[in-house]
């Protein structure tokens, strides 16, 4: 039927003229084809079937085209572009990768179901990687079509620059991917990565050593990253290395002590300006006597300007004087070289001086960087601004942190070496007692005080001590509030273990040593009165705290003002740290750590560093101690067993009545 549209009319013509003509010469075509080598009967048979006429139709005209145009039928063959057949490519390279990766995959299942402790020798890694390899059907991720993958290549390439952390690049072998042909070979170089990978994120997140292998006297939170967050982390992340490198501390002085160490081991086959021999140099300070003043006595010396240089030490370049500040520099350098520390530039110092090597402070350096993987990754507290308290034994300072500044500094005085070397920890300070009583640590009791008490049945009498018998047989021995009480005016509380903390002392003299490790563990403030009103500036800051409204709290009675929000409390051991002129600084070792770190990492006990070490905790129940005759007791405590953990940190209640002392308050906000 013919359509009565004059646009249409067109259209029309040109298929009926397009379809005669194929039907045309299909009809020639078949008809060569097909009579070739045909018999007689075929041909008739041809001949019976009807064709359709031929149309007797004039050609399509430009205006039939025209008018045909507008509903023109698309294209029965499309036109292929890139972004159309991408999808299908992709598709099939992946399947083409997946077939190829098959034999490996099937090795990385037989290897961990046979071999994975070869491999992961903590059982907690050995179940990660399986499930992480479970749940991608054992598809490799280091390798594909039998080569490294662009994320293998970016994890080696950090590995092998574990060196620069502060760590050692051969704890973290490699395997070569290019000499592993076989589906054996490259599954066996997959779990050597993953292997290598795993140890450097848990080592450069906590440490290569554990701190209880160092000494009995460290507690610091656990942060061990878990194995399957790494696995899930490094896989999926656009660059391996930049996800390995997010394990190491972010602590801004960690960064500074990785750039020095960089630019110490740059140095180390750098020479050294040589500081020539002669006559020893003495700074002596300016002293007064009953008749006169003596000056102070800075002899002048050639050598002294290239002392200047190397030390940084700020002033005229060209001074020869050996002043105070160059005296204290090479004071300082003593210190970091283990040689005597006397300030005097003498034969011992200038050899150290002109050694050809830094090894010796790049050891340093590295042992503080491990320190500093012990510590919480965020020291403040967010609720607080990320304020914190940090303190430094070997420099003896204390320091209030907030906002990735510092607020105040003060000196302390430390722990003494050995047995009363203050511990490292990470606490949260809770309440400050004002006019606090020292309950004297067992330590004390009956290791000084029954021992001088044998001696001197009036020693505690004397300073003004009071002893009770508790109900255990144990001697408790304490100390009320006053102007001489051995806590000063001030306790900062922060319970720990260790039993140590914060406090003002009555020893003001002691701050003005150079060295200051003289207490027997708890630390010493200078300035309690302003730093109290530091602290709680910030966890009370609608108090309005000032020094002198602390100040005005002293007297008998024992005030406790409690913290809303506990603040952190970092306890640490740096003997190389970044200055906040940005200049490294060295300190004296003065419990001996660094010594005791850099033999062990320079040792043979591999991965045993990682192992925790089990202390035996002091004991505190003691025996009953025979006291003097003639010794009275100020009164016995009623407790029927063991002090509990808080009176063991700050004594048991004290016993009434207390003539000498008032009511004991509680500040709470």
């Amino acid at each position: 039927m013919r359509v009565q549209n004059k646009s249409h009319k067109g259209f029309d013509r040109v298929l009926m003229a397009v379809a005669a003509s194929f039907l045309a010469v299909t009809a020639t075509s078949v008809q060569a084809q097909t009579t070739t080598g045909r018999s007689a009967s075929d041909l008739a048979i041809d001949a019976a079937v009807p064709l359709p006429d031929s149309a007797n139709l004039p050609p399509p005209s430009a205006v039939d085209i025209k008018a045909a145009a507008p509903v023109a039928a698309p294209a029965t063959t499309a036109t292929v572009t890139p972004a159309a057949v991408a999808p299908a490519a992709t598709e099939s390279a992946k399947a083409s990768s997946v077939a190829t990766d098959q034999p490996v995959a099937e090795k990385l299942r037989d290897l961990l179901a046979s071999k994975g402790a070869r491999y992961f020798d903590r059982k907690g890694e050995r179940v990660a990687v399986d499930a992480f390899y479970k749940s991608r059907d054992y598809a490799p991720v280091w390798s594909s079509a039998g080569a490294a993958t662009s994320r293998a290549k970016s994890a080696v390439a950090r590995l092998k620059d574990a060196d620069k952390d502060g760590l050692s690049s051969a704890d973290y072998p490699t395997p070569d991917f290019a000499a592993s042909t076989t589906p054996d070979a490259l599954a066996e170089a997959e779990l050597k990565l993953t292997s290598a990978v795993l140890d450097y994120a848990r080592h450069a997140q906590s440490g290569r050593m554990h701190f209880s292998r160092v000494a009995a006297d460290i507690q610091y939170p656990d942060h061990t990253p878990e194995p399957s967050e790494i696995l899930a982390n490094v896989s999926t992340a656009n660059d391996a290395a930049t996800a390995l490198d997010s394990y190491n501390p972010t602590h801004k002085l960690y960064k500074g002590l990785r750039a020095e160490l960089g630019k110490l081991r740059g140095e180390t086959e750098t020479p050294i300006a040589k500081i020539e021999s002669g006559p020893v140099l003495k700074f002596t300070p300016a002293r007064k006597t009953k008749k006169q003043t003596v000056e102070a006595i800075a002899p002048e010396d050639a050598r002294v300007p290239a002392l200047r240089a190397r030390f940084g030490v700020s002033g005229d370049a060209s001074d020869q004087r050996y002043d105070q500040a160059v005296a204290d520099a090479v004071r300082k350098f003593q210190g970091s070289a283990d040689i005597k520390v006397t300030g005097q530039l003498d034969d011992a110092t200038v050899r150290a001086m002109n050694a050809p090597k830094r090894d010796r402070q790049i050891d340093i350096v590295r042992v503080n960087m491990e320190r500093w993987r012990w510590l919480p990754r965020e020291l403040g507290a967010a609720a607080l601004g990320n304020a914190y308290v940090i303190l430094n034994i070997p420099d003896y300072t204390l320091k209030v942190m907030q906002k990735g500044q510092p607020v105040w500094t003060t000196r302390v005085v430390t722990g003494k070496p050995g047995n009363h070397a203050t511990p490292l920890l990470t606490e949260t300070m809770k309440f400050i007692t004002v006019n606090p009583t020292w309950n004297v640590p067992p330590s004390i009791v009956y290791n000084e005080y029954l021992p001088a008490l044998q001696q001197d049945p009036e020693v505690l009498t004397r300073l003004g001590l009071r002893l009770e018998r508790r109900s255990d047989g144990g001697i408790h021995i304490s100390q009320p509030p006053g102007a001489g009480n051995a806590l000063g005016r001030i306790r900062f509380n922060f319970p720990n273990k260790f039993l140590v903390y914060q406090h003002d002392t009555p020893d003001k003299h002691l701050f003005a040593k150079e060295e200051r490790a003289f207490s027997h563990g708890c630390m010493r403030v200078q300035n309690p009165d302003q730093y109290a009103a530091t602290v709680l500036g910030i966890v009370l800051p609608n108090e309005k705290y000032t020094p002198e409204r602390i100040r005005s709290m002293y007297g008998n009675s024992e005030i406790d003002i409690k913290f809303p929000t506990p603040l952190p409390v970092n306890i640490t051991y740096q003997t190389a740290f970044i200055d906040d002129a940005g200049k490294l600084e060295f300190r004296k070792d003065v419990y001996g750590r660094d010594a005791r770190m850099i033999a062990m990492l320079k040792g043979s006990e591999g991965k045993d560093l990682e192992s925790v070490v089990a202390h035996a905790q002091p004991n505190y129940s003691r025996p009953r101690a025979e006291i003097p005759q003639g010794v009275a007791f100020n009164g016995s405590g009623a407790s029927s067993g063991g002090p509990s953990f808080f009176e063991r940190l700050f004594g048991p209640p004290p016993a009434p009545p207390a003539p000498v002392r008032g009511q004991r308050r509680t500040v709470t906000r």
